[in-house]
Formats: structure tokens, sequence, C-alpha cells
């Protein structure tokens, strides 16, 4: 668990946080929501991969991540999320250094991108010139990969490292 100047405590979530974090992410918008059962079983089944952010107990970011089964040095950043009232506090950048600090075997971090998502792009990209090396911008999810009726951008894959 790790606090931050600003009060807000970064710790790994459990299944009791699912809902709680389901509830962030529809709050924080900008993001593909899933059922709730998801964030459930994530918080429980990959809590030591994901950072919960909360201030005053209330949930104000979250980093959802996997290490990816063929790479094992690699952590895969599924969502980050940070509710309207945290913003411009570094508080993104904070939790994927937490989640970081706790997993001193990982060398490489990946997520993929929408072109139009300008804040995640900057905060990867950040990341890379913070810990001194590259991120590789490459082919991610085509747009046709989405489900017919449903409009959804391409996917860029952002890779940083060797951290």
């Amino acid at each position: 668990m790790t606090m931050m100047a600003s009060g807000i405590r970064m710790r790994r979530p459990t299944a009791g946080d699912g809902s709680r974090v389901w509830r962030l992410l529809r709050t924080a918008g900008g993001l593909d929501v899933n059922t709730p059962y998801s964030y459930i079983m994530l918080c429980d089944l990959f809590g030591d991969s994901c950072v919960l952010a909360e201030a005053e107990g209330e949930p104000v970011g979250f980093v959802s991540a996997l290490r990816l089964p063929e790479r094992d040095d690699t952590l895969f950043v599924w969502q980050v999320a940070v509710h309207p009232s945290a913003r411009g506090r570094g508080l993104a950048k904070a939790m994927l250094r937490e989640l970081l600090g706790r997993r001193t075997e990982i060398r490489y971090v990946e997520a993929t991108i929408s072109p139009s998502n300008g804040a995640s792009q900057a905060l990867f990209r950040s990341l890379a010139r913070e810990r001194g090396c590259v991120c590789r911008v490459t082919a991610g999810y085509a747009a046709e990969l989405f489900p017919k009726g449903q409009t959804h951008e391409e996917e860029e894959r952002y890779r940083v490292g060797p951290l």
C-alpha cells in the first residue's frame, strides 16, 4: 500500500472492491465498461496486477493489468481509469509506478490504445521517458475485429521497455 501526498491511498483490490470499481469505470467515462462480474473477478484473481486508488475511502482510480502467459516479463495494462475529481494530479502514472514497484520482474509494459485517446498515449510515452526506455507503437486490433453495429476505433499496441 502506498499513500500519495494528496492523501490518496493505493493498494491491491480484492473481490469486495469489484462493484465499486465497476461504478468508478462508469463515472470515469471514455472506457469500455465491462460487467460487474468481470471487475469482481479481476480484483479477486488478478488483484496482484491491479491497483485501486482511494481518497477518503472512495475509489478515485483503478488500473487493471495482466501478466502475459507467453511473455512473463510483460505486463499488459487493460484499463486505466481516473475519477474526474482526481484528474490532473498524476494519479494514472502513480498507479503504474505502484504496480511496477511490486512487480519487479516486469521488463515491458504493453497496452492497446485508440488513436483518439491522447491522454493514454501521453501516459505511456511519459512512462517511457521517465524510465529512460523506448515506447514502440505498432498495429494492435483492427476496427473490423469488433462486433458489427458497434462503433469502435482500431487499437494500437504500445510497448514500453525494457524497463
